[in-house]
């Protein structure tokens, strides 16, 4: 069986910038490549769960929205939250997790675990297979997102299109040599479309994945 994501990253920044850039959903939104829209409902008990609604356009004309509810406590450094979603193309029907805030001596240990359960069936736990691990990779691209926002500057819009042009141009160089050069360039060529992205573009590969929580 499929196992529960985990994903670490290490910021240089303070608590309280980390903090904001995660717990305000205006700016959650604009990192996480989860969500295209996150939007708080209204709490009239404090005491109570923030409840938001989610959404995100999969294709252009097809969203799938959902919603869930969360709890944070800024003196343990924690939050955790419950999402489901009813839509029909929602692969994820429900599901939990955290976020913790560690200082370290290098920056702040920002983790995340969470697991969900898969609809759609048998049909869905196939699928399953195949999308968690993207899902794991997607989290990983979002948390170097935020760190180069919170590290560096390099706002979420400025950090995709870096990496859109990042993409492109190793997929045009992998075609140009595959089309014109010899096969020893073209091993050669791919080699180098293969170096490690620039370090203003966000990569998943900076970041510690596993279906086993770290200590």
């Amino acid at each position: 069986m499929p196992g529960r994501l985990f994903v670490e990253t290490v910021i240089r920044c303070d608590l309280d910038m980390l903090w904001q850039r995660t717990q305000d959903p205006s700016a959650h939104q604009r990192w996480d490549l989860r969500f295209t829209r996150i939007d708080y409902l209204p709490r009239p008990d404090p005491a109570q769960p923030q409840r938001f609604r989610y959404a995100i356009i999969v294709l252009p004309g097809l969203t799938v929205s959902g919603t869930g509810s969360t709890v944070s406590s800024r003196s343990r450094r924690a939050s955790a939250l419950r999402f489901g979603s009813a839509h029909p193309m929602s692969l994820i029907r429900s599901g939990a997790g955290y976020w913790r805030y560690l200082p370290s001596g290098d920056g702040i240990r920002f983790r995340t675990g969470y697991d969900y359960r898969p609809g759609w069936g048998r049909f869905g736990k196939a699928v399953d297979l195949l999308f968690r691990p993207l899902l794991g990779w997607g989290t990983a691209w979002s948390f170097d997102r935020l760190r180069l926002w919170l590290e560096r500057g390099t706002t979420p819009e400025r950090s995709l299109r870096n990496a859109l042009l990042d993409a492109g141009g190793r997929v045009a160089v992998c075609a140009i040599a595959g089309y014109e050069g010899s096969i020893a360039q073209a091993v050669v060529v791919a080699a180098l479309a293969m170096l490690p992205p620039l370090p203003t573009t966000p990569a998943a590969r900076r970041c510690r994945r596993s279906t086993v929580e770290r200590s």
